[in-house]
């Protein structure tokens, strides 16, 4: 038996004994590289370590701990509150704000992570103040990432367009942006309807301070997570109950929420995130774990109990899947799983291959690195002109990216850190179930729009 396939029947174990037993799947991971490397690849620990995501662990850490900062100051209240002021407390239009702006942050060159956690923890802060089922807005912030990211500047579409030009292949990058584009606005809008978005139609949020007199839906009469009408109210009914047109001694509208020293600093070092981000190529965790030390010297209150609110659960989880996935990568078990795809007699066959591929090992590891693992691999295909390049190129590219939303990828990993503590199962075996659905539908439909046509 080979190494690559003790590590792939090894991955599944992992999964088959987390999901039966209470074991931690992130410390159960560690303990398979352990294992794995220490009776079959030969590695010592250093060898193992070298694949502990350092860097996505900063990533979790410093960007929970500082929302929890902005959480503690009323820093996230404040966002939340103008987020809800700028579509006059349309509650169904939130969720598509939040996927425009973070495509946005990922068009102009953020890294995923960065976009998503900056966004994530407004988002999610916005869906528990106001009924959303915060598994409808991780996945409009996660996918919203992905469409963004393969702009010409994106970093998805430079390591894309770079691996096409560096083969001499015809390439097309505005259609690869906007097939991204476009493919993951049609899985929010299924995503709208999945998780219970249709009753959000017609909801409007009550602002602080809106003393106008306007007649809007209280925040409490927004749908439940579930997306479904709780028992004990299933005989009343859920139209939005309004305020009083003018305000009266027992149901005075909330005070203003204002710009204080705390909050304007916050404000000023999530600019900063954003800035250092865009145009500098600094590391969002460290940036982020900076702002937070400055916020902690000049504003203690704020950081009272933040590191106690990182999600350890999830950074134990994901690091230890990442650094099972890295011992894969080492062990040659993805670059030999791609040979083998690419050296079938069935072009179109291999093709659907390579994108499953390229989509299950997204769900668990870097898109980054998958985009530029997979791509090379698919070039025997297209030189011999069996395949349509631009078609095979954008389809594996669509479908390795929009499995971002998995709990064991980066992006689905910040929703479900930034989730509150008694949310953050549900989110996570919805995300998991999501990613897994993905991950399988994704490569057939983009398959098929995009290969089948052009090589037939």
């Amino acid at each position: 038996m080979s190494d690559q396939l003790i590590s792939v029947l090894a991955l599944l174990l992992i999964f088959t004994v987390a999901t039966f037993t209470s074991v931690h799947l992130g410390a159960l991971a560690i303990v398979a590289a352990f294992v794995v490397g220490s009776t079959v690849a030969h590695e010592s620990a250093d060898d193992l370590f070298s694949g502990f995501p350092g860097d996505l662990f900063v990533v979790l850490v410093g960007v929970t701990m500082l929302f929890a900062m902005a959480k503690n100051n009323g820093t996230v209240d404040w966002l939340v509150d103008a987020a809800v002021k700028a579509v006059r407390g349309r509650i169904a239009l939130i969720p598509w704000v939040m996927f425009l702006v973070t495509a946005l942050l990922t068009a102009v060159g953020a890294v995923t992570p960065a976009a998503v956690g900056i966004i994530a923890p407004i988002g999610l802060g916005f869906a528990v103040a106001h009924g959303i089922n915060p598994v409808l807005m991780g996945l409009f912030i996660a996918n919203g990432a992905s469409a963004g990211g393969f702009s010409p500047i994106g970093v998805f579409g430079s390591i894309t367009n770079g691996v096409v030009e560096r083969n001499d292949l015809p390439g097309n990058p505005a259609l690869l942006f906007t097939a991204s584009f476009l493919f993951n606005a049609a899985l929010c809008a299924l995503a709208f309807v999945a998780f219970g978005g249709r009753q959000l139609l017609g909801q409007r949020a009550q602002t602080h301070g809106s003393a106008d007199g306007t007649a809007v839906a209280h925040p409490k009469s927004a749908a439940p997570p579930s997306g479904r009408t709780p028992p004990d109210t299933a005989a009343t009914p859920t139209a939005p109950t309004l305020t009083a047109t003018a305000p009266t001694p027992t149901a005075a509208p909330p005070g203003p929420l204002r710009l204080d020293g705390p909050r304007a600093l916050t404000l000023l070092g999530l600019v900063g995130l954003v800035v250092g981000a865009l145009f500098f190529d600094l590391d969002v965790g460290l940036m982020a774990l900076t702002v937070t030390v400055v916020l902690s010297l000049v504003s203690p209150a704020s950081a009272k109990g933040a590191v106690d609110r990182c999600a350890w659960s999830t950074v134990l989880l994901v690091c230890g899947i990442v650094t099972y996935v890295s011992q894969m990568e080492r062990l040659g078990t993805i670059d030999h799983l791609g040979k083998q795809v690419a050296s079938l007699q069935a072009p179109l066959l291999g093709a659907l291959l390579i994108c499953l591929i390229g989509a299950v090992a997204s769900a668990f590891a870097s898109t980054t690195g998958m985009l530029g693992a997979l791509i090379p691999l698919a070039v025997p295909f297209l030189l011999d002109g069996q395949v349509a390049a631009v078609g095979m190129i954008t389809a594996l590219a669509v479908s390795s990216s929009v499995v971002d939303s998995s709990p064991f990828s980066t992006s689905g990993a910040l929703v479900t850190a930034n989730t509150p503590e008694e949310k953050r199962d549900y989110v996570f075996r919805r995300l998991m179930a999501w990613g897994l659905g993905i991950a399988v539908a994704g490569p057939l439909v983009t398959w098929a729009l995009f290969v089948v046509p052009g090589s037939l």
